[in-house]
């Protein structure tokens, strides 16, 4: 995995019992290798299909012909090298054994001109295919295995059980091992620029799997794809929380950016874990979820999860086998809002997301209805039809009449099937506080700029380091690594007679300073001429709420403005999103 900023250019039957049941969460982290044996858990019955089980210790065998691989030529597998080579020619075997068609793909932009491998199961329509992958390279600081011998290892068992069982092929399923990863994930660009665009245009999802054994990981699926889909309701049956992630960036970015859906799976690398996260799934709180991302010590078997290994090798079969195997081709799709609530004063608005995602089958139009919105208040769509993949701002419009009290309203999804998602919309009452509600216009930045003001290039889709924590736009104030200044302004008139004026955001810092004691980069928060607050280089964290008592401007118009200043160098991000002034 490489931490860099890729820009968007866009069972009723059960598993097969396993060999030994493991608990819902991992265990905690901790140095040196995990429990081996089989990690194939208990399997909820509520899933659709039931696809053959990975045993780990076949993943594992794939990690140590890896390690002897870096160990015999120079102790790395980086594009280019003996050791990398070595990682190619046994996937090419293995696969080719299996009964795979495999394509050895000579990367002439990449180091040593190395090699992809694509592997393609007969059968299947493919002008639907599903594709997996993961990157074959390592860095050369290390044998890579972690980082990616995981995701390799995994797809490549996950492909010879599929194999193995022969199933009957209704999609297309197709696996790809890229070089050059490590190097700016050029093997797989190299592989998406060779295809027409009716190839790329056949690839209906596709996932990647970078770094799944992280020995102080979680659980991260980060996308909307079918194999996200998947991949979710997988974790779900087995009682194991997923999360999306803020580090980036790997393959999934090439296939991205020729806008295919997309995802990236992965038990995380550098970024450190949380208290809230170990509640989750265990581990060390204030520590990398991988210790060893980009070093000599990332090896087998001191830096591997088994547990992890085995769940995402499972997790991976899973979502192959039921996206490419299932008994019908029927094209399908997902329905989800984002927020699902919204409180609103009569005769003010609420805007969410509607986000869609194709889950079978090909993308189709689906057409956004609402029901259950009481007298006095209006649901509107923009667009209000999208292709499954896409997404619409809803926007929920009160009267003065409306009146008060909490509401489930439905957002109904209709295309070859009807899918919907619930709303809950609270008016709150008035009283002795005339025009209480959230006043800031386009809250979370979803519907272009309007009201806010801004630097060129603030307010946007933005990814990598700048993705938002919720919807598809948010503010990204600086990140540059130059001298600049960049800022977000919105003008509000405050009512009187009200009790409460709270001005809130979400804001998440990533820097690269390294100093501990010095503000080299600032963002300053103001109301009018007061400051609120001033963050610096000192304060990165992942999203935090940061709340305001603004009671001493009520009655007036008042500008809320957001300055980032960033020095000459080594970047530090500002990013804002899910605004809120909240008067009751």
């Amino acid at each position: 995995m490489r931490l860099r900023t890729v820009t968007a250019g866009p069972a009723l039957a059960v598993f097969v019992a396993a060999t030994v049941a493991l608990s819902a969460l991992p265990a905690p982290a901790s140095t040196g290798a995990r429990s081996a044996g089989s990690s194939v858990p208990a399997i909820s019955a509520s899933l659709l299909a039931a696809p053959p089980t990975v045993n780990v210790a076949n993943v594992n065998a794939h990690l140590q012909q890896l390690q002897t691989f870096a160990t015999s030529n120079g102790g790395n597998r980086a594009t280019g090298t003996a050791g990398h080579t070595a990682t190619t020619t046994y996937l090419q075997q293995k696969l080719q054994a299996a009964g795979f068609t495999v394509t050895v793909q000579t990367c002439t932009t990449c180091s040593g001109s190395a090699k992809n491998i694509i592997a393609d199961w007969p059968g299947g329509d493919t002008s639907n295919t599903y594709m997996f992958g993961a990157h074959s390279d390592g860095v050369s600081a290390g044998p890579g295995i972690n980082d990616d011998g995981s995701g390799t290892a995994t797809l490549l068992e996950a492909a010879l059980q599929l194999a193995a069982n022969n199933p009957t092929m209704t999609n297309h399923l197709r696996f790809g091992w890229w070089a050059g990863e490590e190097q700016g994930l050029i093997g797989s660009k190299f592989y998406v620029n060779s295809l027409t665009t009716a190839q790329k245009s056949a690839i209906k999802a596709y996932g990647t799997f970078d770094m799944i054994a992280s020995t102080n990981g979680g659980y991260f699926v980060t996308g909307t794809d079918a194999v996200a889909v998947k991949l979710r309701e997988y974790f779900t049956s087995i009682s194991v929380p997923t999360e999306t992630s803020t580090e980036c960036c790997s393959d999934d970015g090439s296939f991205r950016n020729a806008g295919i859906p997309s995802s990236i799976n992965s038990t995380g690398a550098s970024y450190t874990k949380t208290s809230a996260q170990v509640t989750k799934w265990g581990g060390t709180a204030g520590q990398a979820y991988d210790p060893c991302y980009h070093k000599a010590c990332d090896t087998y078997p001191s830096n591997i999860n088994t547990t992890s290994l085995g769940r995402w090798a499972n997790a991976e079969l899973y979502a192959a086998w039921t996206l490419t195997t299932a008994t019908s081709t029927a094209n399908d799709f997902s329905v989800s809002l984002s927020p699902n609530t919204g409180s609103v004063a009569p005769g003010s608005s609420a805007t969410a997301t509607v986000n869609t995602a194709t889950t079978s089958g090909s993308a189709q139009t689906v057409a956004l209805t609402s029901s259950g919105a009481p007298a006095g208040v209006t649901v509107s769509f923009s667009p209000a039809s999208v292709t499954s993949g896409g997404s619409s701002t809803m926007t929920v419009a009160t009267t003065t009449a409306a009146a008060a009290g909490s509401y489930t309203i439905t957002v109904t999804g209709t295309g070859s099937a009807t899918h919907s998602a619930s709303y809950t919309l609270t008016v709150t009452g008035t009283g002795g506080c005339t025009g209480a509600g959230q006043k800031l216009g386009n809250p979370g930045f979803e519907t272009a700029t309007t009201p806010w003001t801004a630097s060129t290039g603030v307010i946007g889709a933005n990814t990598g380091d700048g993705a938002p924590r919720t919807g598809t736009r948010d503010a990204w104030l600086n990140g540059n690594g130059s001298t600049n200044t960049e800022t977000l302004s919105q003008s509000v008139t405050l009512p009187t007679g009200c009790s409460a004026y709270t001005l809130s955001f979400y804001l998440k810092i990533i820097t690269a300073e390294t100093t501990t004691t010095t503000q080299y980069d600032k963002l300053t928060v103001k109301a009018g001429t007061t400051t609120l607050q001033v963050f610096s280089n000192l304060n990165a964290s992942a999203y935090t709420l940061r709340s305001y008592n603004l009671a001493a401007f009520a009655g007036q118009t008042v500008t809320l403005t957001f300055t980032g200043v960033e020095d000459s160098s080594l970047k530090t991000s500002f990013v804002i999103d899910d605004t809120a002034l909240t008067v009751s």
